[in-house]
């Protein structure tokens, strides 16, 4: 039995410590704050209940399999699970809206057809056929293996260019991918969403990005009744059922190097805890910043995520009104500005005056003080900014109000009646992501091309020993990436160097 040190308590951090519980190991977590979850957080207020980080989740398999193997029971025994149908509502620029049902190629391309124009589904279903074939050749390198010590072949772009006479033009951003395949302003809004949903710039990110829709609309999406916090609590408690420990309030500064591999890791205050494994499961750049790993090894630690600098604004509503029947989930309100928005998030200043913003309205009861309000959340995917920088745009509370202001005016295109039914709201900015996460930094997932630069850290520590698991490292950001990460380590650490991927 090995004595596992884990320092964070993010859901892949938590997953891998469950799982290496169950290997038999001692497992300690560590977490600087006073909870668990990392950026699956709960804002509670009179009685209202709103997620703050992600609220929906796609690739359930990914928990339901941590489920399975740490306790031989289904997932839907400690959660509600149910599917979102539609999976969402998209309103663009010029006022036409669009519902795509869930997990069904056939009823999206009827449906872009309607709401656009004929032929419009057949181009996104020509695309998508296209994402499949990036989905086929990435997936398990991307997802279900250790990255290589070799990367070099991920910095090609798996997508396959669609071919133009005799030849094959090849796209170098996902937002032209859209420009130039889908013959639609509308369809590469949609297709900028998508990207927009994990953080990612689209003038960006790689044209493999295209495997973002082609997993929400192959395998679904879902909600977790409760909210997503709810999964954070079954993934903490199953934790605690396999008698994982946790030490809240107690950051860990410094990991223990002794005879070249790590030992153990230092906390606040001095103190030492010994251990024959190490899992950081907080960002590795702050890992970095805050000295936490030696700082004279830093030329030898590869460079994680250089193309994810974006952060994301969340505000909070509480409503007075029931939502009406038939309301959707989840709306995309497109940007009228798009150029503006990439500018914005390329350049790191000050955010687009009119971006994209998604808006939930889960209608569920376990987050209402009672059936006549409804709790709403508006999120957008902003520039991350500095702290203590001059132009820091979330470091003024006038700049953050008036920006909030042009999020909720954009919901309305959701919400019937926002202004009148609003009885309050909260806003909180990367400043506050810092605080829960440690970055204001939404890393996204893992992904090939653009010469390796959506590359996460790879699970394996350059100082043996130690492992990276969670969103900043392999493969990526995202609720099911996390967990996939978790997964990752936990084979590692048991099964060592021999390990070659999930099964």
């Amino acid at each position: 039995m090995a004595r596992i040190a884990v320092l964070g308590a993010g859901m892949g951090a938590m997953a891998a410590a469950a799982r290496l519980a169950v290997a038999g190991h001692r497992v300690t977590v560590y977490e600087r704050t006073e909870t668990y979850g990392g950026a699956v957080r709960r804002l509670t207020r009179e009685g209202f209940g709103f997620d703050t980080g992600p609220g929906l989740l796609h690739l359930p398999a990914v928990y339901r399999d941590l489920f399975v193997k740490t306790g031989k029971e289904p997932l839907e025994r400690s959660v509600e699970l149910t599917q979102v149908d539609p999976a969402s509502r998209h309103v663009f620029a010029d006022g036409t809206a669009v519902s795509l049902p869930n997990a069904s190629r056939a009823g999206v391309v009827a449906a872009l057809d309607e709401a656009l124009d004929r032929g419009a589904g057949e181009r996104w279903a020509a695309f998508l056929n296209r994402a499949r074939d990036a989905w086929d050749r990435s997936r398990r390198p991307l997802l279900e293996e250790p990255l290589p010590a070799d990367t070099a072949p991920f910095a090609r772009d798996p997508y396959p260019a669609p071919r133009t006479g005799l030849l094959r033009r090849t796209a170098t951003s996902l937002a032209e991918v859209g420009r130039r395949e889908l013959g639609d302003a509308r369809l590469a809004a949609l297709l900028d969403g998508y990207a927009l949903a994990y953080g990612l710039d689209p003038a960006a990110a790689p044209p493999s990005a295209a495997v973002l829709p082609y997993m929400e609309q192959t395998f679904g999406t879902w909600y977790v009744a409760g909210g997503l916090r709810a999964l954070a609590d079954a993934v903490y408690e199953r934790c605690l059922a396999r008698r994982v420990e946790f030490v809240f309030g107690t950051p860990v500064t410094g990991v223990v190097e002794r005879d070249g591999r790590a030992a153990g890791v230092e906390l606040a205050g001095g103190r030492t805890a010994e251990a024959d494994h190490v899992v950081a499961g907080a960002p590795v750049p702050a890992l970095h910043r805050d000295h936490v790993v030696a700082w004279e090894r830093q030329d030898a630690w590869p460079r994680h995520q250089t193309g994810v600098a974006s952060g994301r604004v969340t505000v909070c509503l509480a409503l007075r009104g029931a939502r009406e029947e038939g309301a959707a989930h989840r709306t995309v309100v497109h940007s009228a500005d798009p150029a503006g928005e990439r500018a914005a998030l390329a350049g790191g200043g000050p955010p687009c005056a009119r971006p994209t913003v998604v808006v939930l309205r889960p209608g569920d009861p376990a987050l209402l003080p009672d059936g006549d309000h409804e709790a709403v959340t508006v999120t957008a995917a902003v520039p991350a900014g500095d702290a203590g920088r001059t132009g820091d745009p979330w470091g003024d509370a006038a700049a953050v109000e008036a920006f909030a202001d042009r999020m909720v005016e954009a919901a309305g295109a959701a919400v019937p009646g926002l202004r009148e039914r609003l009885l309050w709201r909260e806003v909180r900015t990367p400043a506050h992501t810092e605080a829960e996460t440690g970055s204001r930094i939404v890393p996204g997932p893992a992904l090939a091309g653009a010469g390796g630069a959506f590359l996460p850290a790879a699970n394996p520590a350059p100082l043996p020993g130690l492992y990276f698991a969670g969103g900043w490292a392999h493969p990526g950001g995202g609720l099911a990436h996390a967990g996939m990460s978790g997964a990752l380590v936990a084979g590692l650490v048991v099964e060592g160097a021999d390990f070659r991927g999930s099964r």
